[in-house]
């Protein structure tokens, strides 16, 4: 075991990932020498080399489009798009060819491709740097979509996503670069894609997260604890396909359920969520599901910490809940 952070833990599943096969190439914008904005590719172009770590135009339309071609001739790209908001111009390369390559040929072709980005806000990012764009991926057939909230769960998905026979969107929350820190096996590590961790045990009422909220969560159920009210913590990990076994086993138990994103609220994944629970696990709620998220707004810049959906506003809903 190594005390890492996320970035830390990151570059390390990629450069293991490098070692391992040599079909793994990083493409991006700054991730060569630079090491990317957030020195998340640090010494992997001294490494590998320029021919491996590939530094690229300011164009994510070309990277992804790019990566694609590398990915239908064999390849394994792990592209990087700096950051999630960035990632609209690529919108139509993702959805429109990648998602649909190994259906389209039969199964005869398949692009296998890893999308690397930082999602979401707390970095003072303001409406350009802040987004979480992540309903728009899992409403498309064909990718997967991650979310780590610990570097553990970072490397272990990283390699899972990296050898996994789809594509991958692998959004990793800025928020927590550095903040998160923990024990990461050194070496290799894989943590299955499409399987939830509960973080904590309760009686009374589960707590959906992912990412950056994770933590958010755990600070309000510890408020929730001193008022009497017991938490399940459920961080989702893989948000596409979703562990919706687990989700139904904690509301089976609890009986009543939040889910907690930093997108805004109308069509966020929160609201998939709260449909499969009623069709799943209906007949065991005993208080309507509810969502504390993002508001329908641009992401603010002075006001983040109100839009953010922290702990002072998940613990009312949490105890509203609770005595429904």
């Amino acid at each position: 075991m190594a005390t890492q952070n996320m970035v830390q833990a990151i570059n390390d599943g990629l450069r293991h990932e490098m070692r391992r096969d040599p079909r793994v190439v990083v493409l991006g914008e700054d991730v060569g020498k630079v090491g990317g904005v957030f020195r998340v590719t640090a010494g992997l172009y001294d490494e590998f080399g320029d021919d491996r770590v590939i530094d690229t135009p300011l164009s994510e339309g070309g990277i992804i489009g790019c990566a694609i071609g590398m990915a239908l001739y064999g390849l394994v790209p792990v592209p990087e798009i700096q950051f999630s908001d960035f990632i609209f111009p690529a919108y139509d390369q993702i959805v429109s060819e990648l998602a649909k390559m190994r259906f389209r040929s039969g199964g005869e072709y398949a692009a296998k491709v890893v999308i690397r980005t930082p999602v979401g806000g707390g970095i003072r990012g303001g409406l350009y740097h802040s987004q979480s764009p992540e309903a728009l991926f899992i409403h498309v057939a064909g990718l997967k979509v991650v979310c780590p909230s610990t570097p553990e769960d970072a490397k272990g998905l990283l390699l899972a996503s990296i050898r996994d026979p789809d594509p991958v969107l692998f959004f990793e929350p800025k928020r927590i670069y550095r903040a998160a820190k923990g024990d990461v096996p050194e070496g290799e590590h894989l943590v299955e894609i499409g399987k939830a961790r509960t973080v904590r045990e309760g009686k009374h009422v589960t707590v959906i997260a992912w990412g950056a909220m994770v933590y958010e969560a755990i600070a309000a159920a510890d408020e929730a604890e001193k008022q009497g009210v017991s938490c399940e913590i459920l961080d989702l990990r893989t948000l596409w396909p979703v562990d919706i076994d687990a989700i139904v086993a904690s509301v089976q138990k609890t009986g009543r359920v939040i889910i907690v994103h930093e997108a805004p609220k109308t069509c966020g994944f929160g609201a998939e969520l709260v449909a499969l629970v009623n069709e799943k696990a209906f007949l065991h709620l005993e208080a309507p599901p509810v969502r504390v998220t993002g508001f329908d707004t641009p992401f603010p810049y002075t006001l983040e910490n109100e839009y953010l959906p922290l702990a002072h506003r998940i613990l009312p809903a949490v105890l509203e809940t609770a005595r429904f």
